[in-house]
């Protein structure tokens, strides 16, 4: 998402800008864009632009446990400080911000926020994620998915416990 923020970075300083978000957008890296719709409030500080957003959107996945993919929503939610490269009012080039990996706005004054939505994305993704809280997995002897049904292994027994298994038969 690309935001020309000229006339903000003329505002004085407290300036708020909203902007509604409806677009499309590969935050996975895999090629394929998913829409993300929210709101991203824009705010003038002294020194650069501090960006709140709170989104969403959906991503398919892969079950930790069945390995099926499914759709999974996401709420993306940032605050993040853009720092101006160039003056708005000489053109004058700008210094860099102190620190290396902070977000700036470009030459042109357009402040995107593709990367930071990006990288919000992928933290807001699940580290174990489950198709379904119940998802039963996969059967370790064949690998049938036992959300279908039960597959055909004999059980395995722990030949301590083995005892138990007559106790039924001997009522």
């Amino acid at each position: 998402m690309q935001i020309n923020v000229s006339q903000l970075l003329q505002a004085p300083v407290g300036a708020v800008r909203d902007y509604a978000v409806d677009e499309a957008a590969d935050i996975t890296g895999n090629g394929r864009e998913k829409n993300i719709r929210g709101e991203c409030r824009l705010l003038r500080t002294p020194r650069s632009i501090l960006v709140k957003c709170v989104l969403t959107t959906e991503v398919e996945l892969g079950c930790s446990r069945c390995l099926g993919r499914f759709r999974h929503p996401l709420k993306i939610k940032f605050e993040e400080e853009y720092f101006p490269t160039v003056d708005v009012d000489s053109g004058a080039a700008l210094p860099p911000p102190e620190e290396a990996s902070t977000f700036t706005i470009d030459a042109h004054h357009v402040l995107d926020t593709t990367e930071a939505v990006r990288q919000y994305a992928l933290l807001a993704v699940p580290m174990k994620p489950l198709c379904r809280p119940d998802c039963a997995g996969l059967c370790p002897r064949c690998g049938h998915d036992l959300n279908q049904g039960p597959c055909g292994c004999p059980a395995d027994i722990d030949p301590r416990w083995s005892a138990l298994t007559n106790i039924d038969r001997a009522k």
